[in-house]
């Protein structure tokens, strides 16, 4: 089959499947379709709620590429208001965004995120911070700062350094989001042009 997005996966595959399966798979296609439609009026919904009942705080958070109307309304809904943290940095913590601790003696091992709080926006959060440092990511700080944490690990040699980089992204973005919806300020992508690389030993 060609290449294609998801939205025309059912039209490719009718064009390509050989006559002999068609009579096999037509149900299924069919099905798909009606799942894809049924998505597309989910996201038409969820898209009005971000130009109507939460438009003040949604043309806050969707001013970052890479982050849509799904993750924004997640966000807000999860958060609901937004003077409950006294400052924006404790929202990484609220949605489990930042590495557990298990010390010992002299022993600080690095461990994964401590997956605490709600379990669809972290996992909403981390995919934007996957996009933002894929290919299709625009230029901005946070995306500069999260490919230098992936060099930073390579360089160390520790495993699944883009991993590591989506974790931390995604807490810089939480936090990012919380402070825009607080101050309604106008995104700045690339307000630190310029600015040294950030540390190595930000990958914790």
């Amino acid at each position: 089959m060609n290449k294609c997005g998801s939205e025309r996966f059912v039209e490719v595959a009718r064009e390509g499947l050989p006559d002999a399966l068609k009579p096999a798979l037509s149900g299924v296609l069919s099905t798909l379709e009606e799942i894809g439609e049924q998505i597309y009026h989910y996201d038409c919904r969820i898209e009005h709620l971000c130009d109507t009942k939460y438009k003040e705080a949604a043309q806050c958070l969707l001013q970052v590429s890479g982050v849509g109307p799904l993750t924004t309304l997640t966000y807000v809904l999860t958060i609901e208001d937004k003077e409950r943290f006294e400052q924006s940095r404790d929202v990484g913590p609220y949605l489990g965004l930042v590495a557990k601790k298990r010390q010992s003696g002299d022993r600080d091992p690095h461990l994964g995120i401590s997956k605490e709080g709600d379990e669809m926006l972290r996992k909403l959060l981390v995919n934007c911070a996957h996009h933002i440092l894929g290919v299709n990511g625009k230029d901005s700080d946070l995306r500069r700062w999260g490919l230098e944490l992936v060099r930073a690990a390579e360089r160390k040699g520790s495993k699944g350094a883009r991993k590591l980089a989506a974790a931390a992204v995604a807490r810089k973005l939480a936090v990012l989001l919380h402070r825009l919806w607080v101050t309604g300020a106008k995104y700045e992508p690339l307000r630190n042009r310029g600015a040294q690389p950030a540390a190595a030993t930000a990958v914790a």
